[in-house]
């Protein structure tokens, strides 16, 4: 049976990570992306240059139509999807909860939030035994802020991915006996361009020696987490955390 990883949010840091390495191990990839057309399909070439599959998909995964859409290309494309990284996220500008604007909150919500929760319902549906499917697996990525809470800066970001360790736990109960596995990874201070959406793109080197390890992360570290959640190694592990934060 072939391996058909869709991961959403995946044309630049962990997710383009994941995409790499997921290819390597012989997945067919869909690279799911929102505006960057050119980084998503220089992903893809990179992908055809080692002689993988991949195919990149431009949808709004907080849209449900999208979503569906999105999840049928690749079963008309590649067949049933049996793997699925939820990896989208995004957060705004660094600034208090009582400065938060009801519009900033909906567009963090929906985009951090509601995307894993119509993703993981597509992807239940073909995974499931109970609609016919062989099982699978899917890792929800949320970030270590879920539990530090990143006061002054963007608690709204982290109550989002508050949601998305409920959903890991809830979700891996619901589906166990089903043949899917649901996992999380929570990555701390990685290197990547999300920073500079909170207006300091600097803000891991800031923060590094407030990290045990004294360093941030890579986006190809916290690929590596993913994977192994995904591979055949990880058969017994459902509703389980890594934390990918360098001890912090």
């Amino acid at each position: 049976m072939e391996k058909i990883m869709i991961i959403t949010g995946a044309s630049r840091g962990i997710g383009a990570a994941t995409a790499l390495k997921a290819a390597e191990q012989g997945y067919i990839v869909c690279i799911n992306y929102l505006r960057d057309h050119d980084a998503a399909n220089t992903i893809v070439r990179k992908i055809h240059g080692k002689n993988g599959k991949a195919l990149a998909i431009c949808a709004d995964v907080s849209q449900e139509a999208e979503v569906e859409k999105l999840f049928q290309t690749v079963d008309d494309k590649f067949g049933r999807v049996n793997a699925l990284v939820n990896n989208v996220g995004i957060l705004e500008q660094k600034i208090r909860l009582d400065q938060m604007t009801m519009s900033r909150l909906n567009k963090i919500f929906t985009t951090n939030i509601t995307s894993h929760f119509l993703c993981a319902r597509e992807a239940v549906k073909r995974m499931s035994t109970q609609y016919g499917g062989n099982g699978g697996t899917i890792v929800n990525v949320s970030s270590a802020a879920s539990r530090l809470g990143s006061a002054g800066e963007y608690i709204d970001y982290a109550a989002s991915k508050g949601a998305i360790d409920t959903l890991t736990i809830g979700l891996a109960r619901e589906v166990a006996n089903e043949g899917i596995r649901v996992n999380c990874v929570r990555p701390g201070f990685i290197y990547t361009d999300i920073h500079a959406s909170g207006g300091e793109p600097n803000r891991v080197d800031r923060i590094k020696d407030q990290i045990p390890m004294k360093r941030g992360g890579t986006p190809e570290e916290v690929a590596n987490t993913i994977l192994w959640l995904l591979s055949d190694e990880a058969t017994y592990v459902t509703g389980t955390f890594i934390d990918v934060a360098g001890g912090r």
